[in-house]
């Protein structure tokens, strides 16, 4: 690549990665609030997340080989298409299919999504590790500067759906969202420019998945934990509790429900990618020593801990629906909010900083594996925990996967 390609390249790779995410987010809305509609119970909600967070843990071990031995630029286009597949397939439920075979029909097309999600991320995350600048802490600004947008854009998804969900129907909204990704495909396939690195040394082998580093192995761990706090709440439990609370149950009713809660998971989202763009800054401006990050990584770790723990008393306190508990729960959730987007800037980070890059594509690709698999950890226990014991159970369950979280990340400090 020419000496400006390498930027030209991390604006192609993040650009690809934008319009992925943004049909992300919507069909997580879409899905979520269109089967609540129908009536699906919290755990058959969950369901429909399942096999979209398995397939994620695999895609995220075999992303890493294919990458090595493809290219991140074939990664990239492969999660491109398979999400326009998914939303194709999605435009075929009948609505007088069975729950049984909506539910999986669903799982099914979600688990393909859950490919080309880690695909994509796989891919663009990487991409940055080779593209970006090693002086000035520009490795740390470059991770921010993706991963933060990458979640406001993500954000406005999560509004699109539940707008597009009220205003033109389920199927109307996937179709079109497949024919605006597969011309943003097409306008990546043109404008990328060749030569984007990725592929590695051809003697690294399908079975070296698993890092040799410890602090790659140790970091994955928190990353599990941590994203399991947050999709604990955020799956299912939140958005349930409140399309209950802010539903009459009449057609209008739920159409304003509709916009409410897709407007306030479209705010979290959004606050978080900001906070995220701007990590660098509030853990201390540019390049610090490394051992000085891992310290502010197990600090961040444990101011996470206390807030589901304290919404939880309030939930249980309250006993119920009730305007102080909603208020407190937004203001609570955002805060949660601000401290987890510090720490998994972090954690964007130091995978970056520490990973080999000789084998970057696999180092990237078994620590996103860790975060799929507490986000299946998460989605699972966020319908059983708020169906055995509703929002209380919930943000307490989600609360001891943030201790757990700031366990493992102590653990950074011992090496």
């Amino acid at each position: 690549m020419t000496a400006a390609s390498p930027l030209r390249a991390y604006g192609a790779v993040t650009a690809a990665y934008w319009a992925f995410m943004l049909s992300d987010g919507a069909l997580r809305m879409l899905v979520l609030l269109h089967f609540n509609a129908l009536g699906f119970s919290p755990v058959q909600l969950a369901w429909l997340f399942l096999l979209y967070e398995v397939a994620g843990i695999v895609t995220n071990l075999a992303a890493g080989w294919l990458a090595a031995r493809f290219g991140l630029a074939a990664t990239l286009y492969g999660g491109l298409a398979l999400q326009i597949g998914t939303l194709l397939a999605l435009g075929q439920l009948d609505p007088g299919w069975s729950i049984a075979a909506s539910v999986g029909f669903v799982m099914a097309v979600q688990g393909v999504s859950g490919v080309a999600k880690d695909l994509a991320k796989m891919s663009s995350k990487s991409a940055v590790k080779l593209l970006a600048p090693s002086e000035d802490g520009g490795l740390f600004r470059w991770v921010a500067a993706l991963t933060g947008s990458k979640n406001a854009v993500k954000g406005l998804g999560f509004f699109l759906g539940a707008a597009l969900l009220g205003l033109a129907g389920f199927q109307a909204a996937v179709w079109g969202m497949a024919a605006v990704l597969a011309a943003i495909l097409l306008a990546v396939i043109l404008f990328l420019p060749k030569g984007l690195p990725g592929r590695m040394k051809s003697a690294e082998s399908w079975g070296g998945w698993r890092s040799r580093d410890p602090r790659v192995n140790r970091l994955s761990l928190a990353r599990m934990f941590l994203f399991g706090a947050r999709d604990v709440w955020f799956v299912v439990g939140i958005p349930v509790y409140f399309q209950s609370v802010l539903s009459d149950g009449t057609p209008d009713g739920r159409r304003e429900a509709f916009f409410l809660v897709g407007g306030f998971m479209a705010l979290w989202i959004i606050a978080y990618g900001a906070v995220q763009a701007f990590a660098p800054r509030i853990l201390g401006g540019k390049a610090q020593p490394e051992a000085v990050v891992v310290r502010k990584a197990i600090l961040w770790a444990g101011l996470l801990v206390p807030i589901p723990f304290a919404l939880a008393l309030a939930a249980l306190i309250a006993g119920g629906p009730a305007p102080w508990l909603t208020v407190l729960l937004v203001a609570g959730l955002l805060l949660f909010g601000f401290v987890f987007a510090v720490n998994s800037s972090v954690h964007s980070y130091l995978i970056l900083a520490f990973g080999d890059a000789s084998r970057i594509t696999r180092d990237v690709g078994f620590y996103y594996m860790a975060n799929a698999a507490g986000r299946l950890i998460g989605t699972l226990l966020s319908g059983l925990s708020y169906q055995a014991g509703g929002l209380p159970l919930c943000l307490t369950t989600a609360g001891i996967m943030a201790l757990a979280s700031w366990w493992a990340a102590r653990r950074l400090g011992d090496i």
